[in-house]
């Protein structure tokens, strides 16, 4: 072998263990870099001639198991989605308050224990229905209620609207992904037609792979030029030989009336599209996946079981307070139906209407016969037709009643009368002395003027008796008749229906309300567990993928200590080649 040909050698192993040691130099130094997987310089033999003239270094390549890496993927998209939902699930439950347990001295703030207050306060009531304080107190412990079925529907709307924001965020960061994952896919078919290595960017790519899994559940595959190219679940292209960017606007508001419908952006909620095709029913997983699901079913379930407690609350309470009058009687009444005179009156029965002064003496008063009378309007023409009072149908569509005596007021007692298919009494159907007004837990609230204290409770009921005499007191403010009614009908049985995940069940108010409350806290305690499954799964292949195609500092070391050596063999062959060469050419100008 001449000596040309062993330079020549020397030299192409000192060029190759330099390249090795940049990159065993690279994996330590990019030991702790998200995506990053072990490079290795590939070492082959240059043969001219079949004679062996040194080595070369034909590619940097890292070894990712692509089986391991999808198995990643999905297990990110799963993390991303039980992420999320745990994450909203523990605001869910904390919207509900805390109860309290036997063995805390602490008072519950959970619907229940609210509920539980204002059942309280009726009871000191009943021993002095009289007793303006006690009054207060029970209207007070209402208010209470009611506001926190308003402000725990509005936190409810308040997370969907939440939801929303970040399904438009992710959107975004999808997009990001996808132009990433196409950019890439450029770079990488142009640095491998220049012979160069396309390792890293590969890392980078399979990283914003797995960040686009992780906000939504995408299939992929890599093509035959090396582009990889992902889907949606039902074969949407999102990057094929370009990114397919998705399309998304947030709802400027949202309300319990807020929903999405597929194809329709009319009821609040668009569709994320991409290309024009509404591709929301096929995210299932994932970050968005999670958040759709909230949005459009958890966290309406929740609100349809606030809105059950809420409606058939005002209900009870209401059916109640339109038995009985305060004392001085309201000069007047207006209901909360929406009427027309000529709106049917199916009713039979008798209503008795009277007017009564201040202390609650009878003025004037009438027994109405109900099936004598076709329609509202009919009925308002008997009203009118009774001494001292005037009645109509108001602008709003609402009847109306009211003393026209000064210092007069208003009393009824619903007496047997029986109005509309479920057979409320006249004062309950029209919604004259409610107590609560609103439709669900979203504007639930107690009637305003209770509220402020311009008028008081109904807790007196107008005689029943078979005949009353002008200036005798109808009206009796010691009476508890109306107060333990009311107090019964909570603490007694009420049918509830099927809502949002509930079976229907026949229980108090109490028990329903911590009913809901239990709910929302095993869904919740489900998602965090279901979160903590899901995280020691990802992590799980996460760790046998950093096994298999991780750097692992130890072995580089060592093997960056073994190139050293070799280097400086190669180094130390070459100065013995330079010098044999020196000692030839002397030899040859000494002769």
């Amino acid at each position: 072998m001449s000596l040309s040909v062993a330079q020549g050698i020397a030299f192409s192993g000192l060029s190759a263990t330099s390249v090795q040691i940049s990159v065993a130099s690279a994996n330590i130094s990019n030991a702790d870099t998200k995506g990053y997987t072990q490079k290795t310089a590939n070492q082959a033999s240059s043969v001219t001639g079949g004679v062996g003239t040194g080595v070369t270094v034909t590619g940097i390549t890292s070894t990712v198991d692509k089986l391991l890496l999808k198995s990643l993927v999905a297990a990110t998209s799963d993390l991303g989605a039980a992420d999320t939902t745990n994450s909203y699930l523990t605001q869910l439950a904390q919207l509900y308050g805390s109860t309290a347990s036997a063995s805390s001295s602490t008072t519950g703030t959970s619907l229940a224990n609210t509920i539980a207050a204002f059942q309280t306060a009726l009871s000191s009531l009943a021993s002095t229905p009289s007793s303006v304080s006690l009054q207060a107190n029970a209207i007070s412990a209402l208010d209470a209620v009611t506001s926190q079925l308003q402000q725990t529907s509005s936190g409810i709307q308040t997370l969907r609207g939440n939801a929303d924001q970040d399904i438009a965020s992710s959107v975004s960061d999808i997009n990001s992904d996808l132009q990433q994952i196409s950019d890439l896919n450029k770079q990488i078919k142009q640095e491998a037609a220049a012979g160069q290595s396309t390792a890293d960017l590969e890392d980078q790519r399979n990283s914003a792979l797995q960040d686009l899994s992780s906000m939504m559940n995408v299939s992929y595959f890599t093509a035959s030029n090396g582009d990889i190219q992902v889907y949606t679940g039902s074969g949407q292209a999102l990057v094929d030989s370009t990114a397919h960017s998705l399309s998304y606007t947030a709802a400027a508001n949202v309300t319990a009336s807020t929903t999405y419908v597929a194809g329709s952006s009319s009821s609040g909620f668009s569709g994320i599209t991409v290309n024009g095709v509404d591709i929301t029913s096929q995210i299932s997983s994932g970050k968005v996946g999670a958040l759709i699901t909230l949005r459009d079913q958890t966290l309406p379930a929740a609100q349809s079981q606030l809105d059950q407690l809420a409606t058939q609350f005002t209900a009870a309470v209401n059916a109640v307070s339109n038995q009985g009058t305060s004392v001085p009687p309201p000069a007047s009444l207006t209901g909360t139906a929406s009427v027309t005179s000529t709106t049917p009156l199916s009713a039979t029965g008798t209503v008795r209407i009277a007017v009564a002064d201040k202390s609650g003496n009878l003025v004037s008063y009438k027994d109405l016969d109900l099936s004598s009378y076709a329609t509202v309007g009919d009925l308002v023409t008997a009203i009118n037709g009774i001494s001292g009072l005037s009645a109509s149908v108001d602008a709003n569509g609402h009847l109306a009643i009211s003393a026209t005596g000064s210092g007069n007021g208003v009393a009824i007692n619903e007496m047997s009368s029986s109005v509309g298919s479920a057979g409320e009494g006249l004062s309950d159907y029209f919604g004259l002395n409610d107590l609560v007004t609103g439709t669900g837990a979203s504007d639930i609230a107690v009637r305003s003027d209770i509220l402020t204290g311009t008028a008081a409770l109904p807790t007196a009921t107008l005689d029943a008796s078979s005949a009353l005499t002008a200036g005798s007191q109808v009206l009796s403010p010691g009476s508890a008749t109306v107060v333990n009614a009311l107090l019964g009908t909570l603490t007694g049985s009420t049918d509830f229906a099927m809502a949002g995940g509930l079976g229907a069940t026949t229980s108090s108010f109490t028990d329903y309300a911590a009913a809901i409350v239990a709910n929302v806290a095993g869904k919740a305690t489900q998602a965090s567990a279901t979160f903590a499954a899901k995280q020691t799964a990802q992590s799980t292949y996460a760790n046998s993928l950093s096994s298999q195609s991780g750097v692992n500092i130890d072995e580089e070391t060592a093997n960056l200590s073994t190139l050293q050596n070799k280097y400086a063999a190669a180094s130390q062959l070459i100065q013995v080649i330079n010098s044999m060469f020196t000692s030839l050419m002397t030899a040859m100008q000494a002769s």
